[in-house]
C-alpha cells in the first residue's frame, strides 16, 4: 500500500478531487496548510503599509491506495493540480505497512 500526500494550491482542490474520483479513489483527507518553497512568500500593501506574507495558503491531501493504483493517483493529482506556475506544489509517496479500520477491525487493503 502507498500513502500519497500532495500539497496543492487551494483553488485546485475541486479539480483534484474529481480527478481522484475518476481513477477510483474512494476517500481522501484534506487539511488546510500554510507554507512556502522557492516562492519565499510575497509582499502586500494594506492601508498604506507593506507586509511580508511568508506563508502562503495551501491544501494538503492524503490518500492511501493499493500499490497497483499509486501511479494512476499520482498522475491524476499532478495533472489536475498543475498550472505551470511556481507554487503548484509537491507530491510525496510513502510505503504503508499496515492499516486498521477501527469500526470493523478490517486490516490492510480491505480497510482502505
Amino acid at each position: 500500500m502507498k500513502k500519497i500526500e500532495a500539497i496543492i494550491k487551494p483553488f485546485k482542490l475541486d479539480e483534484v478531487k474529481e480527478a481522484l474520483h475518476e481513477v477510483g479513489v474512494s476517500g481522501i483527507t484534506v487539511t488546510e496548510a500554510k507554507g512556502f518553497g522557492r516562492q519565499k512568500g510575497h509582499t502586500e500593501l494594506y492601508r498604506g503599509a507593506e507586509y511580508v506574507v511568508d506563508f502562503l495558503p495551501k491544501v494538503k491531501l492524503e490518500v492511501v491506495v493499493p500499490d497497483s493504483m499509486a501511479d494512476a493517483v499520482v498522475e491524476a493529482v499532478a495533472g489536475a493540480a498543475k498550472t505551470g506556475r511556481i507554487g503548484d506544489g509537491k507530491i510525496f509517496v510513502s510505503d504503508i505497512t499496515s492499516v486498521l479500520r477501527i469500526r470493523t477491525g478490517e486490516q490492510d487493503e480491505s480497510a482502505i
